[in-house]
């Protein structure tokens, strides 16, 4: 079996990255555009729209120049009315155009990004639970969010308003050199100054944005991590500690924003002084030429407000390329995220797995959960349709690794793993989870009722079946008390309910699940006697007819079984009933005598 990779980028995505900075800037807007694509249709109106409007704004000094120099300054009312006409229309034609690109832009951005948020959803859930070890969660929910949020101005409006913007700066410097060449050179002059400060700023920004991002990310999973963990931290007397910790993390993250707004605070200014200098050139060198005639009052408005025009795309442009940087930054951190291989990979192999009819099978087992130190080694059983297994053992001796096998949950490193004589590795992990259900230790319950969490594995489940299954178990004794019953909400993580609570939910969820193959990791451990009781009774009930391994601590509620396999240090070290291991006076009888049992 192949181990699944746990670090946060595939050997492919390294080559690639490894290339020079401009091939994966490429490598990333081409991967962004594949989302774009479907809405080709929205894409080709917005942009027609962007073209076609294009012209719209840098007509409108042209507009003002022929209204002073050819109706104004010959008293013509008539033709004057007229360009006023034609000037009211274009702004108006000019509002409209922007409404309706703005509108149409953001539509694309956010059905692009609803798409991203799915694929990155349904991504994290193929991956192996090896990722989920290696990956703070506070991590992976800033991928999920804030990286994500990145992508939407540029998707929405960044590439279509640059293709704007673009455009208009080509009309307003043919339209500026049709009305007076020279004027445009003094203009264009300090463009080079501009182009260069664009730069400089570019590559300084983007190292800063990168470390925003970055720590941004231990921010939130430092958060996330001690909001989980706040008891602990009371109880420990750690509060101050960890605040100051926290500082330590959060200053990090405000100088990375400062940075940022630092080198905008340097770069804003210098545009406007290169544009006021600009215009300031303009302004004496056309007053020069007005007092000897050789230009008129309008080609010198006209060509201050060309001037402003001028510059405004230039800053929109700048704008734009920090969103860029922004959100290229956030999508090669998203497109690693997607590029981690999913999960146990599945080989071909017989039919999918439809239901169990004979046996499972581990033979000569070995596993690794850091491919260096064995947790299981040479482990070799067969469990027969029907038969009720125990395994036993001190705690990290391989008990809940057995499971995290079967369940597909990690690959094992050698050996062979079958069902019904079908390689484990060649059948699809559904059609394995259909017929295998788990009652985990630490049960873990969603926010939602409790009738939601109860028909989670199975949501077809009617109320009647529901409740039915809560009698069998002795769950409806506490959920008849509650607010509402059945319609109580669950807080997070079952907030409010007892772990003994949470876990007869737990077997009522596997009851209404009706797996063929029922695994209780460690069920009873948290629970007190009375409701350990309780779920004695319901296991004995939901094991009958069922093939069943009860991995426990406590070895009551393992006596019944057909069969015990003890595990110590990764070894099957014996196997047998209940009677027949304390009679061989071994590891199992040395673990019943250390939980208090009196010798038979």
């Amino acid at each position: 079996m192949g181990n699944t990779k746990g670090s946060f980028r595939t050997q492919q995505d390294d080559t690639l990255r490894n290339k020079k900075k401009g091939s994966v800037d490429r490598y990333i807007v081409s991967r962004l555009l594949s989302y774009v694509k479907p809405l080709k249709g929205l894409v080709a109106t917005a942009v027609a729209i962007t073209i076609a409007g294009s012209f719209l704004g840098p007509l409108r000094p042209w507009l003002t120049k022929v209204a002073i120099d050819d109706y104004i300054a010959a008293h013509d009312l008539h033709g004057l009315a007229i360009v006023s006409l034609i000037l009211a229309a274009v702004i108006l034609l000019d509002g409209i155009k922007q409404f309706i690109t703005t509108w149409l832009t953001q539509v694309i951005g956010q059905k692009a990004v609803f798409n991203i948020r799915m694929d990155v959803f349904r991504h994290l859930q193929k991956l192996p639970a090896r990722f989920f070890d290696r990956n703070p969660i506070g991590r992976l929910i800033t991928r999920a969010t804030n990286d994500i949020e990145s992508l939407n101005e540029m998707l929405s409006s960044g590439i279509i308003t640059i293709l704007g913007d673009i455009l208009q700066l080509l009309f307003i410097v043919v339209l500026m050199f049709l009305i007076d060449w020279q004027l445009t050179l003094i203009v264009l002059a300090v463009l080079p100054l501009m182009l260069y400060a664009t730069v400089f700023f570019k590559n300084r920004v983007r190292i800063a944005f990168q470390d925003v991002r970055t720590h941004l990310a231990r921010l939130n999973t430092f958060f996330q991590e001690h909001i989980t963990g706040m008891s602990i931290v009371q109880l420990f007397n750690r509060e101050e500690r960890e605040a100051h910790h926290y500082a330590t993390i959060n200053r990090d993250h405000r100088d990375a924003n400062i940075r940022t707004v630092f080198y905008f605070s340097i770069y804003f200014p210098i545009i406007e002084i290169l544009s006021a200098t600009a215009a300031g050139l303009v302004i004496w060198y056309s007053g020069v030429r007005v007092l000897k005639a050789d230009l008129t009052i309008g080609i010198v408005i006209s060509f201050v407000q060309y001037i402003w025009l001028f510059f405004r795309p230039l800053q929109h442009l700048s704008d734009r390329f920090n969103t860029i940087q922004t959100a290229i930054a956030g999508s090669d951190r998203i497109f690693r995220l997607l590029d981690e291989e999913p999960g146990i990979e599945t080989r071909e192999g017989p039919s999918p797995l439809t239901t169990f009819r004979e046996t499972i099978e581990f033979r000569n087992v070995w596993f690794a959960y850091d491919d260096e130190n064995w947790v299981l080694k040479d482990i070799s059983f067969t469990i027969r349709h029907g038969e009720k297994i125990a395994i036993v053992g001190a705690t990290g001796s391989g008990k809940t690794t057995i499971i995290n096998i079967l369940s597909r949950l990690y690959p094992y490193t050698k050996g062979q793993v079958l069902i019904d004589g079908i390689p484990l590795e060649t059948i699809p992990a559904a059609s394995l989870r259909r017929i295998v259900g788990v009652v985990m230790q630490d049960v873990f319950l969603f926010s939602g009722t409790i009738h939601e969490n109860l028909a989670f594995g199975n949501p077809e489940a009617t109320l009647e079946e529901i409740s039915t299954a809560a009698r069998k178990v002795g769950a409806d004794r506490f959920i008849d008390r509650l607010p509402g019953q059945y319609d109580y909400r669950v807080l997070e993580n079952g907030t409010g309910l007892s772990s003994g609570q949470k876990q007869l939910i737990a077997f009522v969820r596997a009851l209404l699940y009706n797996p063929e193959i029922l695994i209780l990791d460690e069920a009873t451990s948290s629970v007190d006697t009375t409701t350990e009781t309780l779920i004695d009774q319901a296991t004995a009930k939901l094991t009958t007819g069922r093939t069943s391994i009860i991995i426990a601590h406590r070895l009551s509620s393992v006596q019944k079984a057909d069969r015990i396999i003890v595990i110590h240090k990764g070894v099957i070290h014996e196997t047998g009933t209940h009677q027949q291991l304390l009679k061989e006076r071994g590891l199992y009888y040395k673990l019943y005598l250390l939980q208090g049992k009196n010798n038979p």
